[in-house]
């Protein structure tokens, strides 16, 4: 599978000034962009914050082309999302909403490519910390992140390959030929990473979690 090559917290080494940035600042900008989101309510002003989130995303040294392809793997989402928020609601909305998300998806890209996947699971174990008091657990929070990291571009390789093998075949207009082959891939790969964790006892509550 494709997916088995690549995470999508695609780290890339660099000095740059976003690089040194702290952990929790760049948190902060992800969780701004995501509120900003439900708070913009004109275009240009979407588009104008689109822009400063490239921006940073470029002065990061991770690429232009390494932008475009995260742009492109939403590209299909946000395409059907933009259609039928014009139909309803016409156009300048439609390009706001479209304009939103990929803002966010271009914020939280900035995040996984200037920190190393290990440091942002450290950060996410330190941000749930504090909600140990009401039941949370931080290990394990950190453990589905890293999981979601995993299984997404998985998924993302499995339907590459199944589009290719229903076109080499003359059905690619065939939804049953692309999304069954799909979705029994999933669930294997989601039992076998679920054995991996059985068996490992990764998990699993512990004792004095299960006492408290």
């Amino acid at each position: 599978m494709r997916g088995h090559g690549f995470l999508i917290a695609n780290y890339v080494q660099g000095d740059s000034l976003i690089h040194k940035t702290p952990l929790w600042l760049k948190f902060l900008v992800v969780a701004a962009c995501g509120a900003a989101s439900f708070l913009i309510v004109d275009w240009a002003v979407s588009l104008a914050v689109f822009g400063a989130m490239c921006a940073l995303f470029l002065l990061s040294g991770a690429g232009p082309r390494r932008l475009a392809r995260v742009v492109w793997m939403v590209t299909p989402i946000v395409a059907v999302i933009g259609l039928f928020q014009w139909w309803q609601l016409g156009g300048p909305t439609a390009a706001r909403i479209v304009l939103n998300v990929l803002v966010c998806v271009v914020a939280a890209s900035v995040l996984t490519a200037t920190t190393p996947v290990q440091q942002l699971l450290d950060g996410v174990v330190s941000l749930a910390r504090p909600f140990q008091r009401w039941g949370a657990d931080p290990e394990r929070f950190a453990l589905t992140i890293a999981i979601m990291l995993r299984s997404i571009p998985f998924i993302a390789g499995a339907f590459s390959d199944v589009r290719d093998a229903a076109r080499a075949r003359g059905l690619e207009r065939s939804p049953r030929a692309l999304v069954l082959p799909v979705f029994i891939t999933t669930v294997a790969y989601a039992r076998h990473t679920g054995d991996a964790l059985a068996a490992r006892g990764l998990g699993e509550p512990d004792e004095e979690s299960e006492r408290r």
